[in-house]
């Protein structure tokens, strides 16, 4: 549970952290819930990895990733145009980091598991922000 709150050094600190501010700045300004679907997102996306990968990983990129997925696709969900012109400065931006969610693209001692993980947990809070603030059909 802990896992995000601890690294390798303070290059790995420095390295998650570059990233993590940013994209936790642009999560927030949509609002708290939002910020908190992600981390409740990606917490649940790491269970499995957490119980079932045989290595342990530690960092906070697995959040890093889950607010880079979450700001990917919360654009083309709400299909608003600040919320796309968001989502595709974002991947403009990061596009860069994007590879290092497949194995063959990692670097050794990196665990893409995690940071596909937290890609994922991050998806599954924005398609959950985007339904829940879908308007009513039956109104």
């Amino acid at each position: 549970m802990t896992a995000p709150l601890s690294h390798g050094g303070f290059g790995h600190l420095l390295a998650n952290s570059l990233t993590f501010l940013p994209l936790s700045w642009l999560v927030l300004l949509r609002g708290r819930g939002d910020y908190l679907a992600v981390w409740l997102g990606v917490y649940a996306a790491a269970i499995p990895v957490w119980l079932l990968w045989p290595v342990g990983s530690h960092g906070l990129s697995g959040v890093v990733y889950g607010l880079l997925g979450y700001l990917l696709l919360i654009g083309w969900l709400e299909r608003r145009i600040l919320s796309l012109v968001l989502s595709l400065a974002v991947l403009l931006t990061y596009e860069g980091i994007l590879p290092s969610l497949l194995p063959i693209f990692s670097p050794p001692g990196v665990s893409w598991i995690g940071h596909l993980s937290g890609f994922v947990g991050g998806m599954l809070a924005a398609w959950a922000m985007a339904r829940q603030k879908l308007p009513d059909p039956r109104v």
